[in-house]
């Protein structure tokens, strides 16, 4: 299976819709207080097309399977992004993608100037959470910002500088 990334375009938002609710639903994240119900899954290509975001797709044999995003956290310091739709489709986890991803997104946020990344999570995302820890994100004793996803456990928050 060949992996590739790149930025996302207008065509992506079904796929990246069906990836979003397919995970979201796997891991028991849905209704109020999760990103499930966030508008930007139904126009993800819009939500990042600003010069603070960005958004990355993963094709596994030319086929969307994933994505993550950076953007401004919202209700913080506009040096905090938040680190934002990262699903992947189950035949990509445990295959790099997930190390390869957060690279590439750790380095775009350096570069759009943001000087710490936040993220909210929930437990039962195991894999999801020992990839953060690796990266070197630090388990935060609550959430930041107003993200809204109230359904979430587990906030975290890594230096980038």
């Amino acid at each position: 299976m060949e992996l590739t990334y790149r930025t996302i375009e207008p065509n992506d938002n079904p796929a990246l819709e069906q990836i979003i609710k397919t995970v979201m639903t796997e891991f028991g994240a849905v209704g109020q207080g999760y990103s499930i119900e966030d508008a930007e899954v139904l126009a993800m290509y819009e939500a990042y097309a600003n010069p603070q975001s960005l958004y990355y797709v993963i094709e596994a044999d030319g086929e969307v399977c994933g994505g993550g995003g950076v953007g401004p956290l919202v209700g913080a310091n506009p040096d905090v992004c938040e680190l934002k739709k990262m699903y992947f489709y189950s035949r990509i986890r445990g295959k790099g993608a997930g190390k390869r991803l957060m690279e590439i997104l750790l380095d775009e946020a350096v570069n759009l100037g943001y000087k710490k990344c936040y993220l909210e999570t929930v437990k039962r995302m195991t894999q999801a959470n020992r990839l953060y820890q690796k990266f070197g994100f630090e388990e935060a004793s609550g959430s930041i910002g107003n993200t809204g996803h109230t359904g979430c456990d587990t906030y975290y928050l890594k230096s980038l500088v």
